[in-house]
């Protein structure tokens, strides 16, 4: 495992690793790479044994669900099909972005990308590593690249290259290959949407909000839960540190603390990160559990953010992280 790029790099360096993480791709290898939201871990779409090199090195359930990256909107009938106009009016707008859509799959989306499900998830990134490395791929020759979060399963996504080695750098190949490009600006993983119904509806909230989706579509969400499609993400305990995680109760003395930065830090605390906005308390949020466990602390106390559209989404990661 090695770092193909890292943003101290210049231009050229950049080009040449692109191409060098595009052909590793070609031949099977996994690269990390950052995307707006967090990094993933990507392996070409249609190789079934990469794909399955995925799974392992997260230890991933092998019917969990893989979302593809694509380069362009145009590159999405080679995985999905029936697609609704109500899909394409959230593409058009929202694309490059932190939003996945759940389609009917093709004959070229198989089942060891779908979890044996007869759809597909798909989305366009919004880091200019993430598109260039797609473009990169695609002028090789290859199509989609599934990548989920870069990440032991079920533990907290990473943000950043450093926290990708801290989390995957024993379990990868030698060969294996990972793109710094700075922080993950989201910090959030995306908004999931599924697109196989009449209407949109949302599996999993992210930074694309019900309110922007019903605005681009003009549609009311379905809120109905029944022929439940599997996403990533979804499992009640997800996004978890090593230490506790709690949404209430006292903070004691030796505590960690995530919370708006109205709130007070208690005596003897220690402050993880202190968001002014919700767009910090998104982008902090990983990090900061990642600091708990490097402090080794025992319980990590969040208070939730109130309020609509993305604070939906950071109550929805830190949940799960205390289930």
């Amino acid at each position: 495992m090695a770092y193909a790029f890292s943003v101290t790099k210049d231009a050229t360096e950049l080009l040449d690793a692109l191409n060098s993480s595009a052909t590793h791709l070609m031949a099977g290898g996994l690269v990390a790479f950052p995307t707006e939201t967090v990094y993933g871990l990507g392996a070409s779409a249609e190789d079934e044994s990469a794909v399955q090199k995925i799974y392992s090195t997260k230890n991933r359930p092998s019917d969990h669900p893989l979302i593809v990256h694509v380069a362009h909107v145009s590159d999405v009938a080679h995985f999905a099909t029936e697609i609704p106009a109500y899909a394409h009016s959230l593409m058009q707008d929202f694309w490059p972005g932190p939003m996945t859509l759940i389609l009917h799959r093709s004959e070229n989306s198989g089942n060891f990308i779908t979890g044996n499900q007869e759809t597909v998830g798909l989305r366009v990134p919004n880091h200019p590593v993430a598109l260039a490395l797609l473009l990169a791929f695609k002028s090789q020759g290859g199509n989609g690249i599934a990548a989920p979060s870069a990440n032991r399963y079920g533990s907290v996504s990473p943000t950043t290259a450093q926290a990708v080695e801290q989390e995957l750098g024993e379990y990868l190949g030698e060969d294996d290959l990972i793109l710094d490009g700075g922080s993950s600006e989201v910090g959030l993983e995306s908004t999931i949407i599924d697109c196989t119904g009449p209407a949109p509806r949302i599996l999993r909230p992210g930074a694309i909000s019900a309110e922007m989706i019903e605005q681009s579509t003009s549609l009311k969400l379905n809120e109905a839960v029944d022929n439940e499609i599997r996403v990533s993400g979804s499992h009640a305990k997800h996004y978890s540190p090593r230490a506790k995680v709690l949404l209430s109760g006292t903070v004691t003395s030796g505590d960690g603390l995530i919370a708006m930065s109205e709130h007070p830090t208690p005596d003897g605390a220690i402050r993880l990160a202190a968001p002014e906005t919700l767009d910090q308390f998104a982008a902090v949020l990983y990090a900061a559990l990642r600091e708990a466990d490097e402090r080794k602390l025992g319980t990590v106390h969040v208070i939730p953010p109130m309020g609509d559209g993305l604070a939906i989404a950071i109550r929805d990661r830190i949940g799960r992280a205390a289930s």
